[in-house]
């Protein structure tokens, strides 16, 4: 069973969602957003209103849509992790003075 750690919006009907697993897919709902409760999601205003409920450790929307993790991972597109930039540590370098 998975599990969704991170969302964000991409475009359109399109999400990013990174799992437990740290895996990355990209998510077209495109073609999902069929039924009552996902009908108000074709509105992008609704549909940009995606968030993750860590209770549920899902996607879920402000009119109490959600999905299931597994539905999410199984119809999502593989991508690349953005490597993140590694941190810098910034050292004040010590005067030194020569000994008279």
């Amino acid at each position: 069973m998975h599990f969704v750690t991170s969302v964000g919006y991409v475009s359109g009907y399109k999400l990013r969602l990174e799992f437990e697993d740290g895996s990355v897919r990209l998510v077209d709902l495109a073609g999902e957003l069929d039924g009552e409760v996902f009908e108000p999601l074709k509105d992008r205003r609704v549909f940009r209103t995606a968030r993750l409920n860590p209770d549920l450790d899902t996607v879920v929307w402000s009119n109490g849509a959600d999905m299931s993790p597994d539905f999410l991972y199984k119809i999502g597109q593989p991508v690349k992790a953005k490597r993140r930039p590694a941190r810098q540590v910034a050292e004040s370098r010590t005067k030194y003075r020569a000994k008279r």
